[in-house]
């Protein structure tokens, strides 16, 4: 038995050596490597031959005398597993069959790749928060490389996207909504989807991937019908304006009526779905005075209203699917008319509209660009619009009026500025108004202004003139810069009675205010024309009849009051001479002849005279003083005090003659606006009698007599001057 066991290597040896062999049926290659040395060497008998089998991976290997080589570049993707069928053969006869694996080992060698490139997916605009939008079936990226594990990353390409959607996980591609939509102000949303087959960036290998996500927001019926203008709106409510006119009693309009802040009008809340607004009466019309247009939502009469009555109207505008309304409330007042003359606040307004305009264009606000031109007339017993006006430009083909707007009539083709009449007229009252807008056809855009439009109120006078404004533009050009724009053959320019200018309100600079006349060439320029020339003529009658009165009451007042003072301070000064006492002279020149009686002169003292200030207490008796030698004594009338109101006392005397008397200048007490001053030539004899026999009270008489009576009671004596 132990000898069997000594033989067996022997055996195998000898049993090997009749058949062919391999030292190792398994090797391990790393794809996209192609070894240059062989797999293994194989063991050929004598006398036999090596071949591929049929079952060998085509094309993979080839057997060069008695070794095997890897005949391609491995694919992992491709082929996992290369098998190599080994035959050996003695003529015809296989002797021995042998099998060789090589196992391709996979490396990171291919980027994932999604399977779109822009992906368009429409979502609903109430679709629930942290619902998915996109499942993960739909963004998966494919890598060939089957043990990668893929990265997603999503990128907003729209700002501020990223705050609506967001990624399941990282290796979870699912999109997922995380806050509602607003197709208002998110319309639409696009991403940037991102794949990474590497945990890291920088890892090599590494490879990415990205795609583009387009979401467009699919507008959901949330919000029912809004009547325009919105009190307060905020994208997703709306307060509605109320709408209110007034009407003339005892006449039916025509035309729709004019409300305010605007036409009866509502669109749908949800702008995307614009749903059709069909209107009607809720409530308020029972009697069947008005009717309600059930598309454009414009309110007429039915009949006159006899009476001044006022109208609540409960009007609802509902979607025309029928989804959802709204009701607003419509009041509108039937009032008296008298048939007060309407008038535009401003006799001139200012517009302007692009050059190569078409037909229809709506002429803009030049001081204002963004907002249109409304040429509106105002009737002072109707605050509110009155709807019998209607508008028409008069002497201008190229605009015309579509209620209060102005709009292109035919193709602008030259640049300048246009000037057109605008007539308001009252359909009720056959009233009318009218006044002049200018309208600048420039190339570029118009631009709102940097300084500020002055506009003063309009006159509160039916009919009366419109009250001037601010202008800082030049009056008008055509194009070549000349003369103003010529109209058309059979249109005429408004133009004002005479060539003044109509005094202007200062403004800004490049405002696109209002003046109360266009200044022209030719010295005549555009105004209101309500008034003709006989009118004006007598208006300016009656007002310089006015004028005369109020200058005639003026100088009655002057004469009343300084009329005594205007004949003194109109004539010469007058000698002093005439009124000098010649008696009264210094001590050492005394002359006592007698002195002549001056002559009262024809004109008056300009000189007058003023109060002097009186003192409340009577002036101390002065000192004694002993005579001098050759003097008389004084008269009793100068030495008697005067310190009583009633009074008389001397202020100038002298000392008199004892032939001839004394002379002396009397004044009252209380000297006002008027003096009395009398010079008295008095005889010795009378003096002496009056100090003998004179007392206080005829002194006061005398005095009383001379200062009440003045001038024109008495005529001075012969011995006595007046002044």
């Amino acid at each position: 038995m132990g000898s069997w066991v000594l033989l067996l290597p022997l055996l195998t040896a000898v049993a090997q050596a009749q058949v062919c062999s391999v030292d190792n049926t398994f090797f391990e290659v790393q794809e996209n490597t192609k070894p240059s040395e062989p797999l293994v060497d194989i063991n050929i008998p004598e006398g036999q031959q090596v071949t591929l089998g049929p079952s060998s991976t085509p094309f993979a290997f080839r057997i060069q005398g008695s070794q095997l080589f890897l005949n391609v570049t491995p694919d992992y993707e491709e082929n996992t597993i290369l098998q190599a069928h080994l035959e050996c053969r003695r003529g015809d006869t296989v002797v021995t069959q042998l099998r060789v694996f090589v196992s391709v080992l996979d490396v990171n060698d291919n980027p994932p790749v999604f399977p779109f490139e822009v992906k368009v997916e429409r979502v609903p605009e109430d679709t629930k928060v942290n619902s998915t939008v996109i499942p993960e079936e739909e963004l998966e990226a494919q890598d060939r490389d089957k043990d990668n594990v893929l990265f997603y990353t999503l990128q907003e390409v729209t700002p501020g996207a990223k705050s609506f959607f967001s990624l399941v996980g990282a290796n979870r591609p699912a999109l997922r909504l995380d806050r509602p939509l607003d197709f208002d102000k998110w319309p639409e949303m696009t991403f940037q989807l991102l794949v990474r087959d590497t945990r890291e960036e920088n890892v090599v290998p590494s490879h990415t991937d990205n795609a583009t996500l387009v979401l467009e927001v699919q507008p959901a019926d949330r919000r029912p019908p809004w009547f325009l203008p919105c009190i307060y709106s905020d994208n997703y409510v709306c307060v509605h304006a109320e709408y209110h006119g007034a009407i003339p009693t005892g006449h039916k309009l025509l035309g729709p009526l004019i409300l305010q802040p605007g036409p009866i009008y509502a669109v749908d809340g949800d702008r995307g779905i614009n749903q059709r607004i069909i209107y009607s009466f809720l409530g308020g019309n029972e009697e069947g005075n008005f009717v309600i247009n059930a598309d454009s939502g414009n309110l007429t009469m039915t009949r006159s209203i006899p009476s001044p009555k006022t109208f609540i109207f409960l009007v609802k505008g509902e979607q025309a699917d029928h989804a959802s309304y709204s009701v607003t409330k419509v009041r509108v007042e039937a009032r008296n008319a008298s048939g007060s003359l309407p008038h535009f606040p401003w006799s001139l307004y200012r517009g302007t509209v692009a050059l190569g305009s078409g037909v229809g264009v709506a002429v803009k606000d030049a001081a204002v660009p963004s907002q249109l031109l409304r040429i509106r007339a105002q009737d002072p017993e109707f605050p509110d619009l009155n709807s019998a006006i209607t508008y028409k430009i008069t002497n201008n083909s190229n605009f015309r009026m579509n209620g209060e707007t102005v709009l292109t009539a035919t193709p602008l083709a030259l640049a300048g500025i246009f000037y057109a009449e605008v007539q308001a007229n009252n359909t009720v009252t056959s009233g009318t108004a009218s006044t002049v807008i200018e309208i600048q056809v420039s190339e570029q855009e118009p631009t709102t202004p940097t300084g500020t439009t002055l506009r003063p109120p309009a006159s509160s006078t039916p009919g009366g003139p419109p009250s001037a404004g601010t202008s800082t533009s030049p009056p008008s050009a055509s194009p070549s810069g000349g003369s103003a724009q010529t109209p058309k053959p059979g249109t005429s320019r408004p133009t004002s009675l005479g060539s003044s200018r109509t005094p202007q309100l200062p403004g800004s600079p490049g405002t696109g205010g209002v003046t109360g006349g266009i200044d022209q060439p030719g010295g005549s320029h555009a105004e209101d024309q309500r008034f003709s020339q006989a009118e004006m003529g007598a208006l300016g009658g009656v007002l310089g009849g006015l004028l005369l009165l109020a200058l005639l009451a003026l100088l009655i007042l002057i004469h009343k009051h300084y009329g005594p003072k205007l004949p003194c301070c109109s004539g010469k000064a007058l000698e002093p001479s005439g009124f000098d006492n010649k008696a009264f002279l210094p001590d050492d020149e005394a002359n006592w002849a007698p002195a002549p009686s001056p002559a009262p002169s024809p004109a008056p003292d300009c000189t007058l005279p003023t109060d002097p200030p009186a003192s409340p207490f009577p002036a101390p008796p002065a000192p004694p003083s002993p005579p001098r030698p050759g003097r008389v004594p004084e008269s009793p009338a100068t030495a008697r005090d005067g310190g009583g109101p009633e009074g008389v006392r001397s202020i100038l005397t002298k000392e008199r003659r004892p032939e001839r008397g004394y002379k002396a200048v009397w004044f009252g007490e209380d000297i006002g606006a008027e003096a009395d001053v009398v010079v008295l030539n008095t005889p010795a004899s009378e003096a002496d009698g009056a100090g003998d026999s004179g007392s206080e009270g005829s002194g006061d008489e005398d005095a009383d007599a001379d200062l009440g009576g003045g001038p024109h009671d008495d005529a001075p004596s012969a011995d006595s001057t007046y002044m």
